[in-house]
C-alpha cells in the first residue's frame, strides 16, 4: 500500500510540474478540493471530453447533445429530491478536531480488507504457478470467503442504517469496528449528522427580493426538464438519448485523493430514454458498451470491474459502477444507472405540465423510462495520468513517460531542429505549419535533442520529429516513438499519415 501511496505523490507532483493541474488560487495559498487545469491539462482534458463525445453522440444516430444552464429553477431540485435528501452522514473526531464522511470511514476499512484478500490472491498465485485458478481460489479459501462475508455483513448493517435514516446505527458500526482518526488515532467520535451537499446563492437585486437558488449538483437534471424540447426539435424517435458535458458542483465537507473527489468538477452523462419494460435490456447493453469504451484506450482490463449496487437509489431499480485500480484502491470511474420513470414523472408533478412521448408504434403516450451513464471527466483525467505515469531505466538512465493513449496526448508530434543554425529551425517551422492545423504541435529548440525527448516523454508526446541537415538535402526526418523509443528516417510529405493512423478516432 505504502508504493502505491508513493506512486501518487509522485503523480501530484508530476501534474504540477508539467503544467497538467494547479492548486486553485496557490498565491493565497490555495483553495481546497478546487483545482485548475494548466496548458497540457487542459488539452488532454478536451481530448478526453471529444473522445467522449465522438463515441458517445457522433457515433451514435440515435444520440444528440445539449448544454443546459448551470443555474436552474429551484423547484428543479425539489423535483429531483436533491432539496430534501441530497446529504452526507458526517462524524468528528473529538480529539482531531477534523470531519469525516462516515461512509468514507466504513469504504476505507473495507478497502484494508480487500487488500488483505488482494494479499492472499497474490501469495497464492505464486505458490500455484500456472496452474492456479484465482476464482475457485477466492471462492473456497476459507481465509478470503471469511474477508468476504465480513465486508458482505458490513456493507449490509451500513446501507440498511442509511436506508433507515438512523444514525445512531452508523456510529455504533465506526465504534464497533474500532476505526480510528487517522490524524489522532483515537476513537473519541460524535454523533453522525447530515449535510445537505448543494451550494447555495441568490439571484435578484436586493436581499429582500432575491430568489433562492442552487449552482447544480449535477447535469443530469438539465436533460430531463429538456426531453421534450429536444425530442420535438430533434424529431427523435425512442429510444434515444441526450448527452451532456458540464461543470456540477458539491459542497464536500471531506474531499481528498487530488481531483478524485472536489467542489467543483465536470461530468459526462447521457440519458437514454426508452419504453418501460425495455430498460433492463437497454442496461445491460450500456453496461457492456460502456466498459468496451474504456478497455479501448489500451488500459488492461484487470484495472477495471463491474461493482453492482446491493442498496438502490429511489429512482433506481438496477444500479452498477465501472471501478479503476486508481493509486489508493479501486473506487468508482462510471455510473450505470436504470432511473425507470422516476426523474420524468417527476418533474411533470411539480411543473404541471405533461412530459410524455407519442409512441407511434403502440398509438399511446407515456413517461419514458431511462438508462443513464455517468463518468466523472475529472475521474477519468485521474484514471489516464495515474496508468500512464512510468519510471524506466534506459541505459543506466532513469526515464520518466507519460504512456498516455496517443489519441489523448496534449501534443501529437513535437517538431524539434537539431541546431539553432543553418536553416534547420526554418525547416522545423515550415513542417509545424504543414501539421498544426490538423494536430496539436509543438516547436522546441532548446537544450540537447535527448533532454527535448526527456520532455516531451514526460508529457506524453507520443512522436518526435527531428529536422537535421539530411532533411534540407533529401525532405527526410527522424521519426522517434515514444513507447519504443525506435527512431526511422520517414518523408516528410509522409508524416501527416502516419500521425494520422495513431491518433484517429476509431469506433467504440
Amino acid at each position: 500500500m505504502a508504493n502505491y501511496e508513493e506512486v501518487f505523490k509522485k503523480v501530484v507532483a508530476h501534474a504540477k510540474e508539467y503544467g497538467f493541474i494547479f492548486q486553485s488560487s496557490e498565491i493565497y495559498d490555495g483553495l481546497g478540493a478546487v483545482y485548475d487545469y494548466g496548458p497540457n491539462g487542459v488539452e488532454l482534458k478536451n481530448n478526453i471530453r471529444n473522445y467522449w463525445w465522438k463515441s458517445m453522440v457522433n457515433m451514435n444516430n440515435n444520440i444528440v447533445g445539449l448544454d443546459s444552464a448551470i443555474f436552474m429553477h429551484p423547484k428543479t431540485w425539489k423535483a429531483s429530491g436533491h432539496t430534501d435528501a441530497f446529504n452526507d452522514p458526517l462524524i468528528d473526531n473529538k480529539d482531531s478536531k477534523k470531519r469525516y464522511r462516515a461512509d468514507i470511514l466504513i469504504e476505507d476499512y473495507l478497502a484494508k480488507i480487500e487488500g488483505k484478500i488482494e494479499k492472499e490472491v497474490k501469495k497464492a498465485a505464486k505458490r500455484f504457478g500456472d496452474s492456479f485458478d484465482e476464482e475457485q481460489f477466492v471462492s473456497t479459501n476459507q481465509r478470503v470467503v471469511s474477508y468476504k462475508e465480513k465486508c458482505s455483513s458490513i456493507i449490509q448493517r451500513f446501507n440498511q442504517a442509511m436506508g433507515d435514516n438512523n444514525l445512531a446505527k452508523v456510529k455504533s458500526l465506526i465504534e464497533e469496528l474500532d476505526i480510528a482518526c487517522p490524524i489522532s488515532g483515537t476513537k473519541n467520535w460524535t454523533d453522525v449528522r447530515q449535510f445537505n451537499l448543494m451550494f447555495k446563492t441568490q439571484m435578484g437585486s436586493t436581499a429582500d427580493g432575491a430568489t433562492n437558488l442552487y449552482l447544480r449538483p449535477e447535469t443530469a437534471q438539465g436533460i430531463f426538464v429538456n426531453f421534450l424540447n429536444v425530442q420535438k426539435t430533434a424529431r427523435m424517435k425512442l429510444p434515444f438519448g441526450i448527452a451532456q458535458t458540464g461543470k456540477a458542483f458539491r459542497n464536500e465537507i471531506v474531499a481528498r485523493q487530488f481531483i478524485f473527489r472536489m467542489r467543483e468538477f465536470e461530468q459526462m452523462e447521457m440519458q437514454f430514454f426508452v419504453r418501460p419494460g425495455d430498460e433492463m435490456k437497454w442496461y445491460k447493453y450500456w453496461k457492456e458498451s460502456r466498459m468496451q469504451w474504456h478497455l479501448s484506450l489500451g488500459i488492461d482490463k484487470e484495472n477495471f470491474r463491474f461493482h453492482d449496487h446491493q442498496k438502490l437509489a429511489h429512482y433506481a431499480n438496477a444500479a452498477c459502477d465501472i471501478e479503476f485500480k486508481f493509486p489508493f484502491g479501486f473506487k468508482e470511474l462510471e455510473g450505470i444507472h436504470s432511473r425507470t420513470d422516476f426523474d420524468l414523472k417527476s418533474h411533470q408533478k411539480y411543473s404541471g405540465k405533461k412530459v410524455q412521448y407519442f409512441d407511434p408504434e403502440i398509438n399511446d403516450s407515456y413517461v419514458p423510462y431511462v438508462v443513464e451513464t455517468s463518468i466523472g471527466l475529472d475521474r477519468m483525467f485521474l484514471t489516464i495520468l495515474s496508468h500512464s505515469y512510468l519510471e524506466e531505466k534506459v541505459n543506466g538512465e532513469n526515464r520518466l513517460v507519460l504512456s498516455i493513449p496517443p489519441i489523448l496526448s496534449p501534443i501529437k508530434a513535437a517538431i524539434l531542429p537539431l541546431t539553432k543554425k543553418d536553416g534547420l529551425p526554418e525547416k522545423a517551422k515550415e513542417i509545424l505549419k504543414s501539421l498544426q492545423y490538423d494536430f496539436n504541435c509543438q516547436y522546441e529548440e532548446k537544450d540537447s535533442i535527448g533532454k527535448r525527448y526527456r520532455r516531451q516523454d514526460a508529457i506524453g508526446t507520443p512522436y518526435c520529429i527531428t529536422v537535421d541537415h539530411q532533411s534540407l538535402e533529401d525532405q527526410t526526418v527522424t521519426l522517434r516513438d515514444r513507447d519504443t523509443m525506435h527512431q526511422e528516417r520517414i518523408a516528410i510529405d509522409q508524416l501527416h499519415s502516419l500521425i494520422s493512423k495513431k491518433v484517429i478516432y476509431s469506433r467504440t
